[in-house]
């Protein structure tokens, strides 16, 4: 049985990774991801197009000049993508958002296994939670940045406009990212705090090992002759 220091760390690494899992969870299902704001003229008809969406789904407003107000529509983004490299960025960032779901999963699995026993095997120990967290983070971290290029530097929100049809150059584009997105700090945060929990379990332990050796070494060296 584990002591129970390493039942309580390795407990509170479990939350941490359990929290990671729900989280990624939650950025995939939300779209709350970016709003953006694309505003055009057509002749003497101005247009503004208020975008929000996540990674497949978004929601539609538009006002006509006049300040006269569509009613809000919903679209499937991938429906909505013509452009190869936008729709395949957007497919990378879920399969990266999936992996670190299921790194994150691992790490709970492993730290849980680790509070209620003691695994033989090396790799089910804090090497597999260095591992699972570090590929969770990677994962996150690397989204994040995609996600934004596909934003800026690829233009999506205005690929999402152009369907149906493109709208009249010129146009104001602005962008302002949502908590679905932002939230993904809080996951590459919380994998950290898992690792360092381990670390500090890892610490601890040597530092035990390292006091009990201490008597045999620091014994009186007459004692040691008889």
């Amino acid at each position: 049985m584990p002591s129970k220091r390493k039942s309580l760390m390795f407990a509170s690494a479990c939350f941490t990774s359990i929290c990671s899992f729900v989280i990624i969870c939650l950025v995939l299902a939300t779209k709350n991801w970016v709003s953006s704001k694309i505003s055009f003229s057509s002749g003497t008809v101005n247009t503004t197009l208020i975008y929000r969406y996540g990674l497949f789904e978004g929601h539609l407003s538009t006002t006509v000049v006049n300040g006269i107000t569509k009613p809000e529509s919903s679209f499937q983004v991938a429906d909505s993508l013509n452009n190869g490299t936008v729709k395949s960025l957007n497919i990378m960032i879920i399969f990266l958002l999936v992996l670190s779901l299921l790194s994150s999963f691992l790490s709970a699995g492993f730290t849980c296994y680790n509070a209620v026993s003691n695994p033989y095997q090396t790799f089910l120990g804090p090497i597999g939670v260095y591992t699972w967290n570090s590929i969770s983070g990677f994962c996150i971290f690397l989204a994040l940045i995609l996600f934004a290029v596909n934003v800026e530097a690829n233009k999506l929100s205005v690929e999402l406009a152009s369907t149906p049809s493109p709208p009249s150059r010129p146009y104001k584009l602005s962008n302002s990212y949502g908590y679905s997105y932002w939230i993904m700090l809080l996951i590459v945060f919380l994998n950290v705090a898992t690792i360092i929990i381990i670390v500090f379990y890892q610490k601890a332990r040597y530092s035990k090992r390292k006091e009990q050796q201490r008597p045999m070494e620091s014994a009186p060296k007459d004692g040691i002759l008889f």
